[in-house]
């Protein structure tokens, strides 16, 4: 099955970017190659990027204690057990304490670097990191990889509080709902949602074997799925078949 995922705000939009970025660090770090570990390189910056909004850390710390209350009102629940309650809950604390005695923005520390900024300043220029431009840069690309993945390991690590704390907030609110099976009646989908909730995220699996790509929009009012067909133009022609689906809505 794949799984698409639809943000119904900015907030979580730039939690799903950052996971992306995360994962995709996490892959290229642990590989053996120059070529995995520039790219490593650049996903950190690309992550920097991201965290540069100003109110994005007050945003996690904000969501991380919301988080903490309304779990923390379900202690002494029967239905509920509590020692996960717990575990959890001091999952909460601890990624909140972390993050928060961190200064600045995610990556602030980095940019301090000089030798790093160098490299980031001639990344946004097409092949702007050969080696005639940053020649102290080719020279790292030759280090063994033991050592080019201690150093990015050493960088990655400025930006782990904000990582582990955004991993822990996506898995909360994916577990907020469990997922139904829909019909997109010639390939099209729509619901009203209900009102009294604020939906979050959408999650959508659908066979790979079944060769159709969603299209989704959404608001706070309905939820509209188009199923869509690459063709050998490989252009993008809506389907008319009759199609099912795995629909969470996650709030």
């Amino acid at each position: 099955m794949i799984l698409y995922e639809y943000p119904f705000n900015e907030r979580i939009r730039t939690y799903l970017r950052l996971e992306h970025l995360f994962r995709r660090l996490g892959e290229l770090v642990a590989g053996e190659s120059a070529l995995s570990h520039h790219y490593a390189l650049m996903t950190v910056f690309e992550v920097m990027d991201v965290a540069a909004r100003a109110d994005l850390k007050a945003d996690v710390l904000r969501d991380l204690d919301k988080h903490k209350n309304l779990l923390a009102s379900y202690r002494g629940n029967p239905a509920i057990q509590q020692s996960v309650l717990d575990e959890v809950i001091g999952q909460l604390e601890r990624n909140f304490g972390t993050l928060n005695t961190v200064p600045g923005k995610a990556g602030q520390a980095l940019t301090e670097n000089e030798w790093l900024m160098s490299v980031r300043s001639r990344a946004s220029i097409p092949a702007g990191t050969c080696e005639f431009d940053l020649p102290a840069y080719y020279a790292w690309q030759h280090r063994s990889a033991a050592v080019r993945r201690a150093d990015l390991h050493r960088w990655a690590a400025t930006l782990a509080p904000l990582a582990e704390s955004v991993h822990l907030l996506l898995k909360l609110l994916r577990d907020t709902d469990t997922p139904t099976r829909v019909v997109a009646a010639g390939g099209q989908f729509q619901q009203t949602l209900p009102q009294g909730r604020s939906f979050q995220l959408l999650r959508l699996r659908i066979d790979p074997a079944l060769g159709l790509i969603p299209e989704i929009s959404g608001n706070r009012l309905m939820v509209s799925v188009r199923l869509m067909r690459q063709d050998a133009d490989d252009r993008l022609h809506a389907s008319t078949d009759d199609a099912t689906f795995e629909l969470t809505l996650c709030a």
